[in-house]
C-alpha cells in the first residue's frame, strides 16, 4: 500500500513573476507579508515615542514636522511593497530574498528616528528609505521582463522610483532651512509616480487583498494607543498615591482604541476599491489615517506624563495631544470609509459632529475621557441607525 505524500511544498526557487488574478478566491495575507508588517512595528513605535517626548518637553512645532516626514517614508514604503505584492506576489525565492532586503531598509530607517528628533540628522532614514526602494525597483524591473502586457507600467516605477530616491539623496545636502520646503516636493513627486505608472495600464491588484493589508496596518497603528493606555495602568498600580486623572487618561484612552478600531472596520471597504480611480485616493487618504491613529498613542503618553507630573506643557496642549490627532482621524475615516458606502443622512451627521465635539472638549478637565466617551456615543449611534428595520 502506498503512503500519503505528506510533504510539505517546497518554495520554488525561480518563477516568471506572473500577475496574480485580482479575482482570485480567498486572496489573503501571506506569512511574508505579516513578517514585513511585523518589522514595521518597529518603526512605527520608533516615532511614536519620539513625539511623545518632544510633545512632553514642549517641542511640538519641531516634533510634528519631523513625525509627519518620517511617518511619509515609513508609510510610503509600506505602500510600495503592499500594493506590488498584491499583484505580483510569486513567493519564490529571489522574490522572498528581495523582501528581506526591503525589511532591512525599514530596520535601518526605524534605527535613525531617534536623530531625526533630536538632531534633524534624516541620514540613516534616508539610507534605509532608499534601500526599501531600490529593493522594490529590481522586483518591478522582475515585472516588465516577465510580464510584456504590463511591461510599460512596470518600467515607469522603476524609472520614476529610481529619480525619487537621487533626489531623495540629493536632499541630504539641501541647506537645513529649506529642506522641510524641499522635503514637501519630493515627497509630492514621490506620490506622483504610481498615477504616473498607471496611466499607462492598471496594475492588477486585489481589492480584497488590498483591504486586509490596510486593516493589519491599522491594527499596528493601533497598537501604540493600547500600549498606551496600558502604561497608564500600570502607572496607576505602582503609584501610592494615584492622581484621579490617570484613571481617567487610562479608561478614556482604552474607550478611544475600541472605538477607532469598532469605526475603522464597521463598513468594509474591498466593495467600492474597483478602479484605481476609487483605489489611489483611498490609499494615500491613509497615511492621515494611520498617521493619526499612531499619534494618539504618543498623546495618551504625554497625557499620562501630565497626569504624574513629568510633561512640561499646558493641560490644553496635553489635550490636544489626543484630541486634534482623534479628529483628523474620524473625519479622513468618514470620508474614504463611510461617504462611500452612500450611508443614510443621519448618518452622514454623526462623524463631523462628533468631531466638533473631540474638538471642544480639548478645554475640559478631562479631555481625555471625555474623547473617549464621544467615541463610544459614535460607535453607540451608528450601530443604532445602521440596525436593520424589524
Amino acid at each position: 500500500m502506498s503512503q500519503p505524500n505528506t510533504t510539505a511544498p517546497r518554495t520554488p526557487w525561480l518563477r516568471p513573476m506572473v500577475a496574480r488574478d485580482p479575482a482570485e478566491p480567498h486572496r489573503a495575507a501571506t506569512p511574508l507579508e505579516l513578517l514585513f508588517d511585523l518589522c514595521f512595528v518597529v518603526a512605527v513605535a520608533q516615532v511614536g515615542a519620539q513625539l511623545h517626548h518632544a510633545l512632553s518637553s514642549d517641542h511640538a512645532s519641531t516634533g510634528v514636522v519631523s513625525y509627519l516626514m518620517v511617518f511619509f517614508a515609513i508609510w510610503w514604503a509600506w505602500m510600495g511593497f503592499t500594493w506590488f505584492a498584491s499583484a505580483y506576489d510569486i513567493d519564490d525565492v529571489p522574490y522572498r530574498l528581495t523582501t528581506f532586503v526591503q525589511i532591512t531598509g525599514i530596520l535601518i530607517l526605524a534605527a535613525g528616528v531617534p536623530r531625526a528628533f533630536t538632531e534633524h540628522d534624516f541620514t540613516l532614514p534616508v539610507i534605509g528609505y532608499v534601500i526599501m526602494r531600490t529593493g522594490l525597483v529590481s522586483q518591478w524591473l522582475r515585472a516588465a521582463h516577465s510580464r510584456p502586457q504590463g511591461r510599460a507600467t512596470a518600467l515607469r516605477y522603476a524609472v520614476g522610483t529610481v529619480v525619487i530616491q537621487c533626489a531623495w539623496i540629493g536632499w541630504l545636502f539641501v541647506p537645513h532651512a529649506w529642506q522641510t520646503g524641499a522635503f514637501v516636493v519630493l515627497g509630492l513627486l514621490d506620490v506622483c509616480v504610481p498615477i504616473w505608472s498607471e496611466a499607462a495600464g492598471q496594475t492588477p491588484w486585489h481589492p480584497h487583498h488590498i483591504a486586509e493589508r490596510y486593516s493589519l496596518f491599522t491594527l499596528i497603528v493601533l497598537g501604540e494607543s493600547v500600549l498606551a493606555a496600558t502604561l497608564a495602568v500600570q502607572q496607576a498600580i505602582d503609584l501610592r498615591e494615584t492622581p484621579l486623572a490617570l484613571f481617567s487618561v487610562a479608561g478614556g484612552g482604552l474607550l478611544i482604541v475600541f472605538s477607532i478600531w469598532w469605526l475603522y472596520f464597521a463598513k468594509p471597504a474591498a466593495q467600492f476599491l474597483t478602479s484605481n480611480r476609487a483605489g489611489i485616493p483611498w490609499g494615500y487618504g491613509h497615511y492621515l489615517i494611520f498617521a493619526s491613529a499612531a499619534a494618539v498613542g504618543a498623546g495618551l503618553a504625554v497625557n499620562i506624563d501630565y497626569a504624574t507630573h513629568h510633561a512640561h506643557v499646558s493641560h490644553t496642549v496635553a489635550g490636544a495631544a489626543v484630541t486634534v490627532p482623534v479628529a483628523v482621524f474620524l473625519l479622513v475615516l468618514y470620508v474614504l470609509h463611510i461617504r462611500p458606502h452612500h450611508v443614510p443622512l443621519a448618518h452622514n451627521l454623526l462623524s463631523p459632529a462628533a468631531v466638533a465635539l473631540v474638538l471642544a472638549v480639548t478645554f475640559t478637565g478631562i479631555p481625555v475621557l471625555a474623547t473617549g466617551l464621544i467615541l463610544a456615543a459614535l460607535v453607540a449611534a451608528s450601530v443604532v441607525i445602521s440596525r436593520p428595520a424589524a
